[in-house]
């Protein structure tokens, strides 16, 4: 029985944020506006009306190619795409299809170990969305035109990918670098980001590219991967029993979790592409494209690597740090401010402040607590000024307060006490004050010790200098 290796290329729609539709004037993210809310005869597809391009979305689209090593084209056009559904009102779509934005480009995933696979990308193109076709449980079919002109970007990978949790792992780099550059919210659950899965199978050590269907309607990373996994096991035993692979487009049903045969899969030829007569080319000169190219920023996976070298952080520590661009900047300022180990600020960032961004709903850049009062906290604890509970209450006091840590720990009287006379007093009264434990204590029941030091530390409401109680307490129970 031969052995068989998975083919899958992504077709992925790409929502851009801008805050008007791609060849009109209304509002382009309506996700929870009433239906038929913001549309206008532009974009219903109204006789005699003419469409003008949004040139912001041409920014972004740029930028998201520049990014990913693309080619930005000095020439693009517009075409239509003829098909007819009820929510495509103009009985075709304005897209791009023989002379695109930009063409080739590449998405890296880390693999591990050091290690990444690199994503080819076929074609990136910017189109205008569809609507939204709602059928009711009573039978009826309801039309939402409020998409219909939102501008998006498909993006057509080559058949890079081996498995579904590679396809997953492309779409979480995908999401995270459109965050990072700010071209997109990449929702998946509001429309944002939505992908198609090209699926084939050949067998393992051939370069053949055999016949593919096509997943659709997947709305989420797990539900893709899951989608995926269904296809390529129905693929091989399909194959094991001498069956013909047929080119359908599939449906992903997320309720039941199963894939059903929607139709049979078009080709572009379907399409009837023809130039779009009623908008100019775009022109992108050197001008145009420099300015495009200066604006990036360091992106995701070389700012990972970089925090692995400069900082000598462990991978997991860089990709979680890395993953979010504000909270991969708050690392960096608060490193800068600390001036010490930057694996200790590491340590603070993903365990207690991530935490309390969980919790709050926040991203890093919206923290009242700043990377300098994280540093500054890290540098009370290090003077012996604070202990480690206080500091990390002192992230929610300054939270919640917006002042400094110093300023806290001097309106509240939060130093420690590490005064050893004071701590040497206090440890005598304990005790004297509980013989039954003291003789328990020496009598070997040294887990005691942690008692002791939780009275010591309410006495002192957690202020006591923990290596100074730890080493009166010890010296005061010895036998006598």
């Amino acid at each position: 029985m031969p052995e068989y290796e998975a083919v899958i290329g992504l077709e992925t729609h790409i929502q851009l944020n801008t805050a008007s539709k791609i060849f009109c004037a209304c509002k382009a993210d309506s996700w929870d506006d009433a239906p038929n809310s913001n549309i206008c005869p532009v974009c219903t597809g109204l006789p005699g009306v003419l469409p003008v391009l949004n040139q912001a979305a041409v920014d972004k689209a740029a930028l998201l190619a520049a990014a990913m090593g693309a080619e930005l084209q000095s020439v693009s056009y517009f075409d239509r795409k003829n098909y007819f559904y009820p929510d495509l009102p103009k009985g075709y779509q304005i897209s791009q299809y023989d002379q695109p934005l930009a063409r080739g480009g590449h998405l890296d995933l880390p693999m591990g170990n050091g290690q990444t696979r690199r994503v080819r990308i076929h074609k990136l193109h910017l189109e205008e969305d569809a609507g939204k076709t709602v059928n009711r449980a009573d039978g009826q079919r309801l039309i939402d035109f409020n998409r219909c002109g939102v501008p998006l970007v498909e993006m057509v990978t080559g058949p890079d990918l081996r498995s579904a949790d590679e396809a997953a792992q492309y779409l979480i780099r995908l999401r995270q670098l459109l965050r990072w550059l700010g071209v997109s919210e990449a929702d998946m659950e509001k429309g944002h980001l939505r992908a198609d899965a090209n699926v084939s199978l050949r067998e393992v050590g051939s370069d053949q590219l055999n016949t593919k269907t096509e997943i659709k309607n997947v709305n989420s990373i797990d539900s893709l991967r899951t989608a995926i996994a269904a296809e390529i096991e129905r693929q091989t035993k399909s194959l094991e029993r001498g069956e013909v692979i047929q080119p359908w487009t599939l449906g992903w049903d997320e309720d039941k979790g199963t894939l059903r045969k929607m139709r049979s899969k078009e080709t572009e030829a379907d399409y009837r592409y023809f130039r779009e007569p009623d908008l100019l080319p775009i022109m992108l000169d050197e001008a145009w494209r420099q300015k495009i190219h200066s604006s990036l920023p360091e992106l995701p996976l070389a700012r990972r690597v970089r925090f692995i070298e400069q900082y000598s952080l462990p991978e997991y520590d860089a990709d979680i740090l890395s993953g979010e661009r504000s909270l991969s900047d708050y690392y960096e300022a608060a490193v800068a401010s600390y001036g010490g180990d930057p694996k200790r600020v590491s340590n603070w960032l993903m365990n207690d402040v991530l935490s309390m961004l969980n919790e709050a709903g926040l991203s890093a850049n919206q923290l009242k607590l700043l990377p300098e009062h994280l540093a500054e906290i890290l540098k009370l604890m290090d003077a012996g000024t604070v202990n480690t509970p206080t500091g990390k209450a002192l992230l929610q006091k300054v939270q919640e307060s917006g002042n400094s840590p110093k300023e806290i720990v001097e309106m509240e009287g939060l130093a420690q006490v590490s005064d050893e006379s004071a701590l040497r007093a206090m440890v005598g009264e304990i005790v004297a004050g509980n013989p039954e434990q003291v003789a328990s204590y020496r009598a070997g029941k040294e887990a005691l010790m942690g008692w002791f030091v939780g009275q010591l530390m309410a006495r002192t409401k957690g202020k006591a200098e923990p290596q100074a109680a730890q080493r009166i307490l010890q010296e005061l129970l010895k036998k006598s």
